[in-house]
């Protein structure tokens, strides 16, 4: 069986902050409009990538749930609230699957929902 490297510690890094990044700016208002496009196009091209990792498969590395997919799922839930992934339909489908995991769901029910607020 092949291996698949995928490193997220950079690539969580760099999702987060535009993620982090879209979600205050917004909040700015006019202020925050000129870095619009800007934060669309980068955080299009870090959901596309992961996107594009999950084309055909359940997971981040294949068919089983692992360290890579829990350290993005939180990026993955926040860019489904915050942002709308309607155009990134295997980020959906994979946010659907951890989420429907019995210890995601215990997990939930032992310290609550979270709003990302």
């Amino acid at each position: 069986m092949k291996r698949e490297i995928i490193r997220v510690e950079p690539l969580s890094t760099y999702l987060e902050r535009s993620l982090i990044l879209k979600i205050t700016v917004s909040r700015l208002g006019d202020a925050g409009a000129s870095l619009g496009p800007h934060l669309d196009n980068e955080l299009s091209s870090h959901l596309g990538y992961i996107n594009d990792k999950l084309e055909g498969r359940n997971y981040l590395i294949g068919d089983e749930l692992t360290a890579a997919d829990i350290q993005l799922s939180f990026f993955g839930e926040l860019a489904s609230a915050r942002t709308g992934i309607a155009s990134y339909p295997n980020i959906g489908a994979w946010v659907n699957r951890f989420q429907a995991r019995p210890p995601y769901k215990a997990a939930l029910e032992r310290g609550g929902a979270h709003s990302f607020a």
